[in-house]
């Protein structure tokens, strides 16, 4: 599959990307129409991005009348350099590159829709937030607004306080950002806590978790969607009572670990092969990086949750509604 790349030779400045640039997969529909658009990106805790996430999702709202686009952005797996605002600079750059080349991939420029999983809710919710601060300095995408026309959160990774998943934020950043009692760190904790910083400007939002995660408190969502009301932003919360983290689009195929090619491990790949080129130091197996990608044993007892599948058409019927 063809890749896009949305960062020119030059502009991606990330210390430890190597031959990695953030990057876009389409999935299109093949009818000639203008459509909705869906930028999915799949969560990996700042550390990766994971591809259950990713092709799945893509082509079920495909099937919902959305051409989409999967994204693999900016991610610290070794945490030796904190990822900071680049994962969410990407996201921007990636909103504003469809936008301006809306009539090539037949989508609407005024229907610009994103869908982060776990730490790319963060992401997701990060633009939501910050849409109208982040620049772009290249030319081409002056005055391309990178504000998301509509956002689906599912189970995000949202504050970083009490209910925070503490792990997202040691790599977006930094190891020692908990240990520290310094001014930047608490004003960088403050800052990615996104339900600090929601304001009335923000996109609407659908925002959806289980009850029982159980690596992301479902407080995150909570918070967020009380900050939504607050500010009087559109919004709206679903939280189904069973079901562990990471779903995805919980279906047979799901189950049966069916997620396409590993694109989404393009950085992986990438640090994979700098450490062996003797490019960085690492301890270990470096191959140990991908073990994330292996399939996990297809298990058809395990517990199944079809209810959980009814996101997709509760947050397309809320962003066709808006």
């Amino acid at each position: 599959m063809d890749k896009i790349e949305i960062w020119q030779e030059g502009e991606y400045k990330y210390p430890l990307a190597f031959e990695f640039r953030p990057n876009l997969r389409k999935y299109l529909i093949d009818d000639g129409a203008t459509h909705p658009c869906m930028l999915v990106l799949p969560g990996g805790g700042y550390a990766v991005v994971v591809p259950p996430e990713g092709e799945l999702v893509a082509k079920h709202f495909n099937e919902l009348g959305y051409n989409c686009f999967v994204m693999t952005y900016t991610t610290n797996q070794t945490m030796r350099e904190p990822v900071m605002d680049q994962a969410m600079r990407d996201l921007a750059r990636a909103i504003r590159f469809v936008r301006k080349n809306a009539s090539e991939y037949r989508v609407d420029p005024a229907k610009v829709c994103i869908c982060g999983f776990s730490a790319a809710g963060h992401v997701c919710a990060s633009v939501c937030d910050y849409w109208d601060e982040i620049s772009d300095e290249n030319p081409l995408y002056e005055g391309i607004s990178a504000r998301p026309d509509a956002a689906i959160l599912s189970y995000p990774v949202i504050t970083s306080g009490k209910f925070a998943h503490q792990d997202s934020f040691r790599f977006l950043l930094g190891s020692d950002i908990y240990d520290r009692d310094d001014e930047e760190a608490k004003a960088l904790l403050d800052k990615y806590s996104l339900e600090k910083h929601v304001k009335s400007t923000n996109p609407p939002c659908f925002i959806w978790q289980t009850e029982t995660d159980d690596l992301v408190p479902v407080e995150n969502s909570y918070l967020y969607a009380e900050a939504c009301k607050k500010a009087g932003v559109k919004y709206v919360h679903k939280t189904f009572p069973r079901g562990h983290h990471g779903l995805s689009i919980p279906t047979e195929e799901w189950a049966e670990g069916k997620f396409g090619e590993p694109y989404t491990a393009e950085q992986s790949f990438a640090l994979v092969k700098a450490i062996k080129e003797g490019l960085i130091e690492f301890d270990g197996d470096p191959e140990s990086l991908l073990d994330f990608l292996k399939p996990w044993p297809y298990d058809p007892n395990a517990p199944k949750f079809p209810e959980v599948c009814v996101w997709l058409e509760l947050a397309d019927e809320f962003i066709k509604g808006l």
